[in-house]
């Protein structure tokens, strides 16, 4: 119930004027992440769509993001929040979320993001196929394609009922394949049958 988008109303006036659709990213900003290219994919969206980039987390690639970020011009459109201790409150607010990562072992932050309302737009890679459908809850696009993931990301805020297609098909994953209910059962019947053997 922690990543219901209706636990708590989203304050998106912290974040974005009106009119101004929020893209997020939550990582640890390792390498593997690709920081850089959530701020390359957010400036050649805001460039077409008014809106802001919220970035949530720390890491050693933070700064380099925050220097392309200067770079590219767009620092003024660009929130580096740094750790949160609540993501769930924020990812409520997001419009669409960006995982380019190159590898996930399972794809948690893309599944609460889903969790949260939130569509997702993520490289296909690891285990982030496993919770992304494509074209269903999000877009999967090849590791990199920067051109790509800006080109989903617009079509997605500018079209309001795919928005809220993806975003429904990826709470009701969320909820029909790994809640708690779900997978809580799943966990205790396998350990019953290693203890039983």
């Amino acid at each position: 119930d922690v990543w219901r988008p209706d636990r708590q109303p989203c304050h998106r006036a912290k974040f974005a004027s009106e009119g101004e659709s929020i893209v997020m990213h939550v990582s640890n900003f390792r390498p593997v992440k690709r920081a850089e290219d959530v701020v390359s994919v957010f400036s050649r969206i805001q460039e077409r769509v008014p809106a802001r980039l919220v970035m949530v987390g720390d890491g050693p690639d933070r700064p380099r993001a925050s220097q392309l970020a200067r770079e590219l011009d767009i620092e003024d459109r660009v929130l580096f929040l740094g750790k949160h201790p609540a993501v769930e409150d924020l990812l409520s607010c997001a419009d669409l979320f960006l995982l380019p990562s190159e590898n996930e072992s399972f794809g948690l932050a893309a599944l609460e993001a889903m969790a949260s309302g939130a569509p997702v737009i993520a490289a296909r890679a690891g285990g982030i196929p496993e919770v992304v459908e494509d074209r269903v809850s999000g877009r999967l696009l090849d590791v990199g394609d920067v051109s790509g993931m800006a080109e989903a990301g617009v079509e997605l805020l500018e079209d309001k009922d795919l928005r809220e297609r993806m975003s429904s098909a990826g709470l009701e994953v969320a909820q029909s394949r790994y809640s708690t209910e779900i997978v809580v059962p799943q966990y205790e019947a396998y350990y019953e049958r290693v203890l039983s053997s």
